[in-house]
């Protein structure tokens, strides 16, 4: 093949990833800005859903396979399902959120989000993204960086590095998430009026 040939086809499939991270990014705006201007909260949930598989779609397409199923499980499977139990098991009727909001708090809230944002885009322009990633951890970002270019999952990578050379952090935050599991089911259990169940 030609080399003019080789750069019409990198553009295509250029074009074609940026046409995928565009509509998954508007996958992901989209419902969020439902959330914001919606007044039922069992709608709301359904638009967080939305956004939720956004995000799991952009990091599918960007090739963390490993955060977004995590996003699927967690997220998805998890806080939103119960969400809509906590909201459609209680007997109540549908809580409609209401409009309360005076004409200069929106432009309070508008000017702080530029400022926040013309924030964060300096600092993402100011940041040395390699020496970020090599001073986190420097065998993991690069078994992942590795397992990406060889068209392997990175899960598999994680899992592997999880259960040798990061054992300890791994069962530190285990042993955390057990105590937080008790602590709830002990606050669960007491009794209302100060003795336990």
């Amino acid at each position: 093949m030609s080399a003019a040939g080789r750069g019409r086809e990198g553009e295509w499939a250029l074009s074609f990833h940026a046409i995928i991270f565009w509509a998954l990014a508007a996958m992901t705006i989209v419902p969020a800005i439902g959330i914001v201007v919606s007044k039922n909260i069992v709608h709301m949930a359904f638009w967080l859903l939305g956004t939720l598989l956004g995000v799991a779609g952009l990091y599918l397409h960007m090739e963390a396979d490993f955060l977004g199923m995590t996003q699927v499980f967690v997220y998805i499977g998890g806080i939103n399902v119960l969400l809509l139990f906590g909201i459609m098991l209680t007997n109540r009727e549908p809580l409609y959120v209401r409009a309360a909001v005076k004409r200069p708090a929106i432009a309070s809230a508008v000017l702080l989000g530029v400022v926040v944002a013309v924030g964060l885009i300096q600092s993402f322009g100011a940041t040395e993204w390699h020496t970020v990633k090599d001073a986190v951890a420097p065998g993991l970002a690069d078994a992942s960086a590795k397992a990406v270019v060889n068209g392997d999952g990175t899960a598999a990578t994680l899992g592997t590095y999880l259960l040798s050379d990061y054992i300890l952090p791994f069962e530190i935050v285990s042993i955390l998430l057990l105590v937080v599991l008790v602590g709830a089911a002990y606050i669960a259990r007491r009794d209302p009026e100060g003795g336990s169940a």
